[in-house]
């Protein structure tokens, strides 16, 4: 989910050296003309581009051609336009200070500029001078080198420990098809379904590779994978009841969360207690509500696997989007 690319822009095409010759006049002044400018490197985020595989380590962009006789100014360059997924950092490769952020369908940043057009011998005609025979050479593109970081643009994500179900949770509530296996890390790429409710809205769940302890330390998985949860306006606390003490891994998880961004196991949440069809969950789910005590956001018990509770989960999670998701002052998002 991150890419070191280098940029290089067109150069700028040369300005000509040239005289107009006329059947009555054979030095009737300079007719140079300019050269093209230069393409830049754009990246561009698209909605239908998922992932930063695709994008290119070498991004060069055309240069400009050089001007011609008859003050006729060269062709500029061609722009390369690259396609990135929506949710891409652009990053200085150096410092790696965040330089822009293409959270938005069809948002650009030049990455290089191309290099200016050099001036044709016209340019330099003046009383002292009639007969110019000096041009400009056209300026080089830039080069440069950025770190695209992707942070997977979802409503919601599932956080959990390794096998906790959270991709049986994530088949189950949409058309996604992430791997499901009876071991741990399956899930070793983040991969987005998407969730239809009647009235057309369609959200966005995020199915994060499982977290261990330490993982703030890049213990496992590392933290690679938590910044793609930065962006979620809800989270899914997938606890396993089939576990001896699944309250443990409700802190844990609160406990990782925090360390590595503070205020983010804060977040408006929904407790998922997956696998209520296990043997003695019955019993793990009361008393894991003993120990989480009085909270404004719910414990929803399911089975992923069967579908129970489905219906409530999804209701839950609407409310949440719905209450949550926008600042009623500025119509943006809060997070």
């Amino acid at each position: 989910d991150w890419k070191e690319v280098k940029c290089s822009a067109g150069k700028g095409g040369d300005g000509m050296i040239c005289f107009l010759r006329l059947w009555c006049n054979p030095m009737a002044g300079p007719s140079g003309g300019d050269g093209g400018n230069g393409g830049h490197v754009i990246l561009e985020a698209d909605h239908q581009t998922k992932c930063l595989s695709n994008v290119s380590t070498l991004m060069r962009a055309e240069a400009g051609e050089n001007g011609m006789s008859k003050d006729m100014s060269g062709k500029n360059g061609e722009h390369t336009v690259i396609k990135v997924p929506i949710g891409t950092l652009v990053r200085d490769k150096v410092s790696r200070k965040l330089i822009a952020d293409l959270d938005v369908n069809g948002s650009k940043f030049i990455a290089a500029r191309g290099g200016q057009g050099g001036k044709g011998n016209h340019y330099f005609l003046n009383n002292a001078n009639r007969h110019p025979g000096v041009a400009e050479v056209g300026a080089n593109g830039e080069a440069t080198a950025w770190v695209l970081e992707l942070k997977t643009m979802a409503h919601s994500g599932l956080v959990g420990f390794p096998n906790s179900g959270k991709s049986t949770l994530l088949r189950a509530i949409s058309r996604a098809k992430p791997k499901v296996a009876n071991y741990p890390f399956t899930t070793l790429n983040p991969m987005v379904g998407i969730v239809e409710y009647d009235d057309y809205e369609q959200l966005a769940v995020a199915d994060l590779p499982g977290l261990i302890p330490g993982a703030h330390l890049n213990k496992g998985l590392g933290i690679s994978f938590l910044r793609h949860i930065e962006r979620c306006v809800c989270l899914f606390y997938v606890i396993d009841l089939s576990v001896e003490h699944p309250f443990e891994q409700l802190t844990c998880l609160m406990a990782e969360l925090e360390h590595y961004k503070k205020g983010l196991s804060k977040r408006p949440h929904t407790i998922v207690a997956n696998k209520i069809d296990s043997p003695g969950a019955e019993d793990k789910l009361k008393l894991l509500k003993e120990h989480i005590g009085e909270t404004e956001f719910r414990i929803i018990a399911i089975s992923a696997k069967y579908g129970t509770n489905l219906t409530e989960l999804l209701t839950y999670f609407r409310e949440l989007y719905d209450l949550y998701n926008y600042d009623e002052n500025d119509n943006c998002m809060i997070w």
